[in-house]
């Protein structure tokens, strides 16, 4: 039976009506002369299911065609592309940069419940800016070590590449070049990645490639703050030639008060010396693999209160090594002198 108009505009209150698409730029694709095409309420969200506006594009050459396939209002709950629901700032799947921020979304999963969150969400959508993320997201106000050393920088585009040719794999496709799939050898089957699901990753939840990456975080090194609370000196090497004491308290001095800074131009390393336990432990949390100065990485470590004498001990030993001097007139060896020995002026 045909439902009558006064229903139908009913129901189609809570529909979306975007005019372009929230996408990565791995999605979105290298070419700035991008064509799609726009369908009005052409699916259903994969989430909450209501019919939204669906967008159809070709990345580039040799790609597979994309589309969107969450709503906008799931996308901008969650802070996702439409398309890969990866985050938009890190590129990282949701359960990562959960786990990085340290919250647990309690966004609700039963029709009713998911339905009336929505349109709560939907309400704090329209009040807001549109420049931050809202709901847990947008509370969450510092990021994470973690996520800035898994994050991806650039675009993947690889991922954009056609599916596997079946018929090739069973050796009858019979297009040759002219095949818009891919003719590779399939991955195991049995492999954790090729099970992925687009609600367990939009809940963060079972994702398999969430877990490889938190397993790959959980196997990075990790500078641990020695036990003696009187150790408050980083040791920093490789400076090279032409890093400096002035380049090296430009950058530490934002941690807190410091109160030497030796540098060994022989060995190439620096002792920074904090006033505070705490501002050394800061400092090296936030230059551990991390610190480049005019172009060099450097080395950071904890070091000991003594670390920095011992090392010029060591530098003007080696400045006080003896030299061996031979004799002119009779090739005998006399007792070896140091470098740095002046003798006394004979008296007359």
């Amino acid at each position: 039976m045909a439902t009558s108009l006064g229903s139908n505009t009913y129901n189609r209150q809570n529909w979306e009506d975007a005019d372009f698409p929230i996408l990565c730029q791995t999605c979105l694709g290298e070419n700035p002369y991008i064509r799609m095409t726009k369908e009005k309420y052409g699916k259903e969200c994969k989430i909450c299911a209501r019919p939204f506006t669906v967008f159809r594009w070709c990345p580039g050459v040799r790609m597979r065609f994309k589309k969107t396939e969450v709503c906008q209002t799931c996308s901008k709950l969650k802070n996702v592309c439409q398309t890969c629901l990866l985050d938009l700032e890190y590129g990282l799947p949701i359960q990562v940069r959960d786990a990085g921020l340290s919250f647990k979304d309690d966004m609700p999963k039963s029709d009713v419940n998911k339905e009336y969150y929505t349109q709560n969400m939907e309400r704090e959508i329209s009040n807001s800016d549109g420049t931050r993320p809202v709901g847990m997201l947008g509370k969450a106000t510092s990021t994470s070590d973690m996520l800035l050393k898994l994050a991806r920088t650039t675009p993947y585009y690889k991922r954009n590449r056609p599916h596997i040719c079946s018929f090739w794999v069973k050796g009858e496709c019979k297009r040759g070049e002219e095949c818009p799939y891919r003719h590779e050898k399939p991955t195991d089957p049995d492999d954790p990645l090729a099970d992925q699901n687009i609600k367990d990753r939009y809940y963060g939840i079972n994702d398999p490639v969430a877990d490889k990456l938190l397993k790959r975080a959980s196997t990075m090194p990790r500078l641990d703050p020695p036990e003696d609370k009187t150790i408050t000196t980083l040791y920093v090497g490789g400076l090279g030639d032409t890093i400096t004491e002035t380049d090296l308290r430009n950058h530490f001095y934002q941690f807190g008060e410091i109160r030497t800074i030796t540098v060994v131009q022989r060995q190439q390393c620096a002792f920074i010396q904090f006033a505070t336990r705490q501002a050394a432990e800061v400092a090296a949390e936030k230059s551990f693999n991390k610190l480049i100065v005019n172009g060099r990485r450097l080395n950071v470590k904890w070091g000991s209160s003594s670390s920095s004498s011992c090392c010029r001990r060591r530098g003007l030993s080696q400045l006080l090594q003896p030299t061996p001097q031979r004799s002119s007139s009779r090739g005998e060896h006399r007792p070896a002198t140091p470098a740095w020995y002046c003798p006394a002026p004979t008296p007359r």
